[in-house]
């Protein structure tokens, strides 16, 4: 087989577990630690396979973190709200028709189930939306790695000329500033600042409410010692996953979205997903032809609700995502079973969006300086 040169970045950071601006933090996180504690202490009373399929995976993927605050975006929950309502204020678009949940959709689990989303004027985006889900955790945003964090992400859409398609800053905080309430609301969100509404405190608001969109699921409760948590195939997809290698690239508690990874190391990935276009990835930013094809390796947490699959929504079908990643990254192809079992596993990942995001928000209505809708 022709051997291949590929890159495989490791830039651990930012995954940092500070603690949960509600008044009940400090009794939930004690709490949490008990529990974790007696979970361990009770890992004597499993069976054998389950205590070395537990610690095993305590080792690779770790525990997830119950905060994803950072110290240059702290927390309140006048930020937070006001950072939920601007998610779904469409008024931050042209046409005041396109939110950031139109492409991040909560109720579909934070994508648009779409191969790539639908923009300005119906226009289409060239790659798929990844989740807004546990996003805050990964070590970059988009699936190139544009932007640093969810802070810069946030940012980008509204004024890119497919998507939400601003014209420039202006506009955005403009608009956000014609509408007294929304006056108010930063003034508590970020207080003491001479100027609270400004463009980047829009895009630090949007982020603080993406970075409680935190999803634990069953899995997690089997690292912390449940052993019914998983069926017994969940834990048979668990060993094949693990046999299959998977974790090379998809470990850490996100299962992924740590390092970038060149997307058909073994043979072109267009050849077994049938991409209409071909995506060069990293390389259109970094101008480094070595970074070719390379692209941050996604988190597998929800993947059976954020389907279709791949950079460019290819693929429609779990199943065929799983054998088709082994095949290009490994030149191996896994037997029926193994995937039905992986796929099996992979459904152990799904978790609960928070309840509070489940909620609408009232959004405030536009003043007579807000502007119109614009569809040009």
């Amino acid at each position: 087989m022709k051997q291949r040169k590929y890159l495989m970045y490791v830039t651990m950071g930012g995954m940092v577990a500070a603690y949960l601006f509600v008044a009940t933090c400090n009794g939930e996180k004690m709490q949490q630690e008990t529990q974790q504690t007696s979970a361990g202490a009770n890992l004597a009373t499993l069976s054998e396979a389950d205590q070395r399929l537990i610690q095993q995976s305590r080792s690779i993927f770790g525990a997830l973190p119950a905060s994803a605050e950072v110290e240059t975006n702290p927390l309140n929950a006048t930020k937070v709200e006001l950072g939920k309502m601007l998610f779904h204020d469409a008024r931050l678009s042209k046409s005041s028709f396109i939110s950031c949940n139109s492409c991040h959709n909560l109720a579909s689990y934070g994508v648009d189930n779409l191969p790539t989303s639908v923009g300005h004027n119906w226009q289409l985006g060239n790659r798929n939306a990844p989740t807004v889900l546990n996003a805050a955790f990964h070590m970059a945003q988009f699936w190139d790695g544009r932007a640093a964090d969810v802070e810069e992400q946030a940012k980008m859409p509204i004024l890119n000329e497919v998507e939400m398609a601003l014209p420039h800053e202006e506009v955005g905080t403009g608009k956000i500033a014609s509408i007294p309430e929304y006056q108010k609301l930063f003034a508590i969100a970020f207080p003491g600042e001479e100027i609270p509404l400004t463009y980047d405190n829009i895009g630090k608001a949007i982020a603080a409410f993406e970075r409680t969109l935190i999803t634990p699921s069953r899995f997690d409760r089997y690292l912390e010692g449940d052993a019914d948590a998983l069926t017994p195939q969940e834990k048979r997809g668990l060993e094949a996953f693990l046999t299959a290698n998977c974790q090379t690239c998809h470990m850490t508690p996100l299962f992924g979205g740590h390092i970038y990874q060149k997307f058909g190391v073994m043979k072109d990935y267009w050849e077994l997903t049938g991409s209409k276009a071909i995506d060069r990835g990293r390389a259109d930013v970094t101008k480094n032809e070595n970074e070719s094809y390379v692209f941050k390796v996604p988190s597998l947490r929800n993947i059976t609700r954020t389907y279709p699959y791949f950079h460019d929504g290819s693929i429609w079908d779990l199943k065929q995502a799983v054998a088709i990643m082994n095949e290009l990254q490994f030149g191996k192809k896994l037997g029926d079973q193994e995937i039905d079992d992986i796929v099996v596993f992979l459904g152990s990942l799904t978790g609960d969006i928070p309840e509070s995001a489940r909620l609408l928000p009232i959004l405030p209505p536009s003043s007579g300086t807000t502007g119109l809708p614009d569809f040009q």
